[in-house]
């Protein structure tokens, strides 16, 4: 099996996405880097403030498809929905 790896932008449209991201980001990126098969999980905010970049790294499709699945079900997911998310993803079968 592959890696997968994840990389690109959340942007925030205004100060309100801002501080919801920032809010709710540690107990995001806590759970996430507790998941099997999370080898990195890393979310900077860039120097433009409504800009953060987004790095990921699992070891297989199997567990990223599963970080997936939780994040959408989580408090992060389910609040930061609206947030705009430029990603690109390698290592996937499909």
């Amino acid at each position: 099996m592959n890696d997968v790896r994840l990389s690109g932008q959340l942007v925030c449209r205004d100060d309100a996405e801002v501080q919801l991201v920032k809010r709710l980001l540690a107990q995001h990126i806590t759970l996430t880097r507790s998941e099997s098969g999370c080898a990195a999980f890393d979310v900077v905010q860039t120097s433009d403030p409504l800009v953060w970049q987004v790095d990921e790294l699992f070891v297989d499709e199997v567990s990223f498809r599963a970080h997936q699945e939780r994040a959408a079900r989580s408090e992060w997911g389910i609040a930061t929905r609206a947030v705009e998310r430029r990603f690109s993803i390698e290592g996937l079968s499909e």
